[in-house]
């Protein structure tokens, strides 16, 4: 790998990471407050997406930053008081099968509202174009706003959780509710708040990211499985573990594709015979560009066979 392939990789990894992340920490934070593993949040996103495509539209990209994720996190509020909280005393599986449900739910209502194509959502001026030119190599400015945003968004979460009065009170109610309750805080309403915050830090993310990438229906499907890898790589509930989760596989992932190399050619480099074509010979030929798609998942398996916690988790349950 030549230097400008290094450095351009490390770039992208590092800001598609912190777009991960972006996307991950609503859900850890759900997670983390509640005990809901929402498989949602992703619809969160996709909704975000559009939301910030519409709203772009008629008052522009940058109150569409404000205005759309404030969108997304009163109906993530909403159905956490009309439809989760009513399912919430019957156990964790009706609580997946509901928000797996409202997933559909969305993906129908995004197709019959915008259609089954992708949208025209564009960059503002003022973030196309290259931010800096490197090795011949444009880094594009829509980029490093993500990494912008996605590091004070980091910083945000954690001022508010650590070093207010909002934060110690969530962190109270997910550990002693009832102490929080005699104090004259309303619990239910609380993970309201943090249910529709978590929505809102996915919407968010879409709205960044629609523009970035793409926005289409499937783009909650793309995102959907890579984000609960993240969660359970960093760790369940863990912010910080949510962060170097997926820093790193931004960069696993970036640098892989970068890698136009196959066992074959290594065992070729180093004179060594590869045996017959067999199957085992098929996979040697795999070049790692090729397997880079999975590579997320086979950290997966790695990390719950070696550290099951996660790599800064704690949560026992």
């Amino acid at each position: 790998m030549t230097l400008e392939a290094f450095v351009i990789s490390l770039l992208n990894g590092v800001s598609y990471g912190l777009l991960l992340f972006m996307l991950s920490s609503g859900l850890t934070l759900i997670f983390s407050m509640m005990g809901v593993l929402n498989f949602a949040h992703a619809s969160f996103y996709m909704i975000g997406a559009y939301v910030g495509y519409s709203v772009s539209g008629l008052v522009g990209f940058w109150p569409a930053l404000v205005l759309a994720p404030l969108v997304v996190g009163v109906m993530g509020a909403a159905f956490e008081r009309f439809a989760l909280r009513r399912v919430h005393k019957f156990g964790h599986v009706p609580e997946l099968l509901i928000t797996f449900g409202l997933s559909f739910v969305v993906l129908e209502l995004v197709q019959l509202v915008w259609g089954r194509s992708s949208v025209p959502y564009a960059l503002p001026s003022q973030l196309e174009g290259p931010l800096f030119t490197l090795f011949q190599t444009q880094f594009p400015r829509s980029r490093a706003f993500i990494m912008l945003l996605s590091l004070g968004m980091l910083l945000s979460l954690w001022l508010l959780l650590t070093r207010t009065r909002v934060g110690l009170v969530i962190q109270a109610a997910l550990t002693h509710p009832e102490m929080v309750e005699s104090l004259g805080h309303n619990v239910p309403r609380v993970f309201m708040g943090v249910f529709g915050g978590g929505a809102a830090l996915a919407g968010l993310a879409g709205v960044i990211g629609g523009n970035t990438y793409v926005t289409e229906p499937g783009m909650a499907q793309g995102v959907g499985a890579i984000i609960f890898v993240v969660v359970v790589v960093g760790g369940m509930g863990s912010l910080a573990g949510a962060f170097l989760a997926s820093l790193l596989i931004g960069l696993l992932q970036n640098f892989a594709v970068a890698i136009d190399y196959s066992t074959l050619d290594l065992l070729a480099s180093l004179n060594r015979p590869a045996g017959p074509e067999t199957f085992g010979y098929a996979l040697l030929k795999l070049k790692v560009s090729q397997i880079a798609p999975i590579l997320p998942y086979m950290l997966l398996v790695l990390m719950l066979i070696v550290r099951p916690k996660g790599l800064l988790g704690t949560r026992e349950d």
